[in-house]
């Protein structure tokens, strides 16, 4: 691919780490050949953006966007979907955050105060779970957990969940708000034990199911009136550079196991199956290949994005 060419609001990024996120893998049948996937990823600052915005020159970043194509050695990204992370910031640990983090954060806060409020969290393990779970409780909510394997229970508790449940049919109190990254029946089952006001926020589609929702879900009495389902797309969503930089140096913010892995091992890893049941797969971007004598002979600024290497 040819060496990334910065518009004046986009800084160059040497990506050291990206972890796959579910929405990147479930794109890549549809992206065209050639393309270069990927929502987000860390690294290293090689140029500040033209316009003097953002962070500088050896900042240790954290990217997010629908144009950042982070599945690569070197990437230009706008400054306002960039943030700085503290120096010692590990890229890996960094990399886990932009997609899942800011989407747990953001739904949270689309609930509005949750302080000593039921707080529904379906899915409770998966990565954007697991940090709903951690803010939630930090807020001040009654973290109500879901999720099927119940032998992880034990460490939602310890993230600060009140109350565990492999299932919604044991849930027997109503919440205030619920985030549901499941969808299907999850979903229906999750706005039936919404309180009068209360809202459920869809963020995944993961049980690959339709939601019917039976007849007479939608009429409202005293307990049950004014509820809504909501969604909203992080990539249009603004203010995200903050809220990257707030929870990149959040020392006390568990993602779960990392299991690191050089990035030419990507092809296999996507063709053979995606699964990792306890944490993150990361890659690690490999800075060490020969480049082709065409980028060598590039443009000014693709020899000195080389000589910076």
């Amino acid at each position: 691919m040819a060496e990334p060419s910065p518009l004046p609001h986009e800084l160059l990024v040497r990506v050291e780490a990206f972890a796959p996120n579910p929405g990147d893998l479930a794109a890549l049948p549809e992206i065209p050949a050639g393309s270069i996937p990927g929502w987000d990823g860390a690294g290293v600052v090689l140029e500040p953006a033209a316009d003097g915005a953002g962070p500088q020159v050896g900042d240790r970043v954290l990217f997010l966007g629908l144009g950042a194509r982070g599945w690569a050695q070197r990437r230009a990204v706008p400054h306002a979907a960039t943030a700085a992370a503290p120096p010692d910031a590990e890229s890996e640990h960094l990399s886990t955050l932009p997609v899942p983090a800011t989407s747990a954060l953001r739904a949270l806060r689309k609930l509005g105060s949750i302080l000593g409020r039921r707080i529904l969290i379906v899915g409770a393990t998966s990565a954007v779970g697991r940090i709903a779970v951690q803010l939630a409780a930090r807020s001040g909510a009654h973290v109500v957990a879901v999720a099927r394997d119940e032998s992880r229970h034990a460490h939602l508790r310890r993230l600060g969940a009140h109350e565990t449940h492999a299932d919604l049919s044991s849930v027997t109190s109503r919440v205030h708000g619920a985030i549901d990254m499941i969808g299907g029946q999850h979903l229906v089952d999750a706005y039936a034990l919404l309180e009068s006001g209360a809202t459920v926020i869809a963020l995944g589609h993961s049980a690959g199911a339709d939601e019917r929702f039976p007849y007479g879900a939608f009429i409202a009495d005293p307990k049950t009136s004014v509820r809504s389902i909501t969604t909203f797309f992080l990539g249009s969503e603004p203010g995200l550079a903050d809220e990257m930089a707030y929870l990149a140096a959040d020392r006390q913010l568990q993602v779960g196991d990392i299991d690191t892995r050089p990035w030419t091992e990507l092809a296999t890893w996507i063709e053979h199956g995606t699964h990792h049941p306890s944490g993150r797969v990361v890659f690690r971007v490999d800075h060490g290949l020969p480049f082709p004598n065409t980028h060598k002979q590039g443009t000014g600024r693709e020899r000195s994005a080389l000589l910076k290497e």
